[in-house]
């Protein structure tokens, strides 16, 4: 059986996802953006960690035959298929202060880490433990002098990951909410599970 997600543009969901069971995350039109989390179901203060997964990969460009691994180093995400290769695990998702931050933006504004937040608190996940997503077909440059610059995404429409998952996982999805990270226009991203 297959359940699917279309997430309109500047918005997410939560899901339950069991060990075993496929995750695709899609971009139909290309250029967007999507955020990913996941906490254990059976203890949520084991969540995705970007830091366990960059040490152990000893590479900060994740793609197929990865694992991404949970803040107590167990295996949450393999990298089953992978057609653009470029994904982004050192950013945290936008947020509210981002925009005021970064983009002097004082009005609302939809934000990724707003909408996981929404999105993952039916299952008791508290903002404050949200972590970096990993934020798939984000195209982050590492400048020579260590500079982050953030080109457009490589993604083309009907580009795709899919990763499964290695235990019994809580799951947030975006459709990335910057306008820097999706090449100033914002799209959908459809979500499989099978």
């Amino acid at each position: 059986m297959t359940t699917r997600y279309h997430l309109e543009p500047q918005t997410g969901v939560g899901f339950l996802l069991e060990r075993g069971r496929l995750l695709k995350v899609i971009d139909p039109r290309g250029e967007q953006v999507s955020d990913l989390t996941a906490f254990a179901q059976e203890d949520k203060s084991e969540w995705l960690s970007s830091g366990r997964t960059i040490d152990y990969a000893n590479t900060i460009y994740l793609t197929e035959g990865h694992t991404l691994y949970s803040n107590r180093s167990r295996p949450m995400f393999s990298i089953v298929e992978d057609t653009v290769g470029r994904h982004d695990f050192l950013l945290t998702p936008c947020s509210r202060d981002t925009f005021r931050l970064l983009y002097d933006h004082h009005d609302y504004h939809p934000s990724c880490f707003e909408n996981l937040s929404t999105s993952l608190a039916p299952f008791g996940v508290s903002p404050d433990t949200i972590p970096t997503t990993f934020n798939i077909f984000m195209n982050v440059v590492v400048l020579p002098n260590g500079e982050l610059r953030i080109d457009p995404p490589p993604s083309r429409a009907g580009d795709y990951i899919l990763l499964r998952a290695e235990t019994d996982l809580i799951v947030g999805v975006t459709a990335c909410s910057a306008e820097k990270s999706n090449n100033y226009s914002f799209k959908p991203i459809d979500v499989e599970v099978y």
